[in-house]
């Protein structure tokens, strides 16, 4: 029959022994610690240093292709294209290797960059679409850098196509950025194919004047203004015989950069040359007969 003592002295035993156990597990889960970032703290470190001038060094080339880009003739149209192209390119290269440094199986990385990539395409279909559009852009040419053009209701020269937007400049100076997706789904009209632009002024005179001096004056007008185009030669035609006058038509042509300069301009010289010629607007008649 045990005694007090040796209940005692078993209990503390059993404590002594479970202690030792999980002291020792502790030991073995430190030391595991210690040896993996022994093992694993280097080649992080290592991966860090190696991203940092690896984003340098693309740095640099990617300057230095830019700068060759600017020097050859590469069309303006793809430079913003292959400039992004290349470096989405180096940057996923650079990556590869740091997974490699740091140890990441090259199936595993992979694999990582699939779901990845499957993630991305899911949240941004909007923008792959956009992306999709631009090198449609791109292959058909449509339009290129520096063209007039008009889509959406926009209506501005192309700075820049890239990977999912494409930039204009509108004639008050305003810079719109317009998906590519949406550039494609819709009518692009572009004003710079041909090279230069027919100016359609409407104006009228009255009934009973000389329709053909009228006509010369609006010649003469048009064939003294240097931003009115030569070649095709500017005409000046009857258009309609309204209500309470003869419609004229005055047809000159501009370039594309002179088009709002002889819209304005030159219909504002057409309008003083006719009133100091004495040339009257018409203005709306009315006849009223008297019944006895």
């Amino acid at each position: 029959m045990q005694t007090s003592e040796t209940i005692v002295d078993s209990a503390v035993t059993g404590t002594t022994e479970a202690g030792g156990t999980i002291m020792s597990s502790l030991g073995g889960f430190f030391n595991s610690i210690q040896e993996g970032a022994g093992q694993y703290g280097l080649k992080i470190v290592g991966g860090i240093v190696a991203l940092i001038i690896g984003l340098w060094i693309i740095k640099i080339v990617m300057k230095a292709i830019k700068k060759g880009f600017d020097k050859s003739n590469v069309d303006s149209t793809l430079k913003p294209f292959l400039v992004t192209l290349v470096s989405f390119l180096l940057k996923l290269l650079l990556f590869i290797s740091i997974a490699g440094i740091v140890g990441i199986p090259t199936a595993t990385f992979a694999a990582l960059l699939a779901a990845v990539g499957l993630a991305i395409g899911g949240a941004f279909n909007g923008s792959l679409g956009h992306m999709a559009a631009g090198v449609m852009l791109l292959v058909f040419r449509p339009f290129k850098v520096g063209d007039l053009i008009e889509t959406g209701g926009k209506l501005g020269f192309v700075k820049e196509i890239s990977v999912f937007v494409t930039v204009l400049e509108t004639f008050q100076n305003k810079t719109e950025i317009i998906p590519n997706g949406a550039i494609t789904a819709d009518t692009i009209t572009n004003l710079t194919t041909i090279g230069n632009l027919r100016v359609d002024m409407p104006f009228a005179i009255q009934y009973g004047t000389d329709i053909k001096k009228a006509k010369e004056i609006v010649m003469n007008v048009l064939q003294a203004d240097d931003k009115v185009m030569t070649d095709p030669a500017p005409r000046v035609a009857v258009n309609n015989l309204g209500a309470n006058g003869v419609e004229l038509l005055a047809l000159p042509y501009s370039t594309c950069e002179n088009y709002w300069d002889v819209y304005w301009d030159t219909r504002q010289s057409i309008v003083e040359a006719l009133g100091n010629a004495q040339y009257d607007a018409p203005l709306p008649q009315r006849i009223v007969t008297m019944k006895s």
